[in-house]
């Protein structure tokens, strides 16, 4: 990215700081409200709290993909807007600087963020949200080592089942066990301890639980009494339950890189519905990454307000509309996605008209004298503001009265 001169360089500046800022609040907000609920999940399935940020760390790009075309956008508007606020635009105007050539900035901030949410849309973000989701399979089925919960009876395969009085050490550290077999042949075993520690073995499926200072009982249906063995230390061999392996990287549209979209929606062997979803997926993230080329111009449209107003009505409709365009984009994949409508139509049709809505905006604010897109808007909203804190003057005066 190279800057030729010295106004060049103001404008990076003044679209970084809140492109940056953009960014990382949006991150941070996206990530503290997944990560009280991945607290609960990991809470609630036993397992332990490191993985609540191994998976955080895997939802990353997927937050990245939503807070880049936003960052960029409000970047872009908001220094624009601080131009035109403190009369600085007009002079950019007055010495020959028409607004394309103001834009080419933005524009170098566009294309690189644009190949940057590419890559992580199309590459990244499916490598990552394979990961997330086996840390979910992991932890439903117990892979990750989930501790014993204190004061509940635990299963441990189907016919062991474990209690415990206090956890230490991560779940190795046990005191106040109760524990119960039960064989295939009528035969059952159940002890009682004082103190317990899992202990590993060469078998990766079996684990040692070394015990102390217990009660063992030894019941079968040949015997005519069960057979009771007080012990200082005993060694419970127990076997793992098997694991069930997670299923291969793919089955999911939205774990597929762009290529693989585009090669298994095109094999034969492809069932109809499966390529509707491939298709339909491929040419949403296309649609997203092509968008952002439209960012710088829809902000210069909406940051500069109409001449001795503040008004700051620009900045929320641009969020609205970013906004509103994503959550259209995704209704029509998932209507693509059923094959009741081709792909290309669903998904760019949309496109088109925003891209033409773009245009028209910024038409009029650099090509057409006095042109202000929003200028109806900002007029509405300038009278509704003022009889608003009209009223509430009336009624604070008839309060007092």
């Amino acid at each position: 990215m190279r800057f030729d001169t010295l106004t060049d360089r103001y404008l990076a500046r003044l679209v970084a700081t809140p492109l940056i800022a953009t960014l990382v609040i949006a991150a941070m907000l996206l990530t503290l409200d997944k990560m009280l609920r991945l607290f609960d999940f990991v809470v609630s399935e036993g397992g332990p709290v490191s993985v609540v940020w191994r998976m955080l760390a895997n939802l990353i790009p997927e937050y990245m993909s939503l807070g880049i075309p936003i960052g960029l956008m409000l970047g872009c508007l908001l220094a624009f807007r601080k131009l035109a606020m403190s009369s600085e635009l007009d002079v950019f105007r007055a010495v020959g600087m028409s607004y394309g050539r103001l834009l080419r900035v933005p524009y170098y901030y566009a294309i690189a963020l644009a190949l940057l949410n590419l890559a992580i849309v199309g590459f990244i973000q499916p490598y990552s949200r394979y990961k997330y989701e086996g840390l979910r399979f992991e932890l439903r089925s117990g892979a990750l080592g989930a501790s014993i919960k204190v004061g509940e009876f635990t299963k441990l395969g189907k016919r062991m089942t474990i209690r415990v009085e206090s956890s230490r050490d991560g779940g190795r550290e046990l005191s106040g066990i109760f524990l119960m077999t039960e064989g295939t042949d009528g035969k059952s075993l159940a002890v009682t301890a004082e103190h317990g520690q899992f202990l590993a073995t060469d078998d990766p499926d079996t684990i040692i639980l070394r015990l102390q200072k217990g009660v063992l009982v030894h019941d079968a249906p040949s015997f005519k009494e069960p057979r009771v063995l007080q012990f200082v230390g005993h060694d419970l061999p127990i076997d793992l339950p098997k694991m069930e392996a997670f299923r291969q990287r793919g089955g999911r549209d939205l774990e597929m890189t762009m290529p693989e979209l585009v090669v298994t929606a095109h094999q034969p062997q492809t069932p109809a519905k499966q390529r509707a979803q491939f298709r339909s997926e491929f040419h949403f993230r296309l649609v997203e990454v092509a968008t952002m080329f439209l960012l710088p111009m829809l902000a210069l449209a909406l940051a500069v307000p109409p001449k001795r107003s503040s008004s700051a009505l620009g900045v929320f409709l641009s969020i609205v509309m970013i906004v509103t365009q994503h959550k259209i984009n995704e209704y029509a994949a998932s209507v693509a996605a059923l094959g009741r409508i081709d792909p290309l139509i669903a998904l760019w049709t949309p496109f088109l008209l925003f891209t033409a809505l773009v245009w028209w905006m910024y038409r009029t604010i650099a090509y057409v004298p006095g042109g202000q897109p929003i200028g109806a808007l900002e007029r509405a909203a300038d009278k509704a503001a003022k009889a608003i804190v009209g009223w509430i003057r009336r009624l604070g005066r008839r309060g007092r009265a």
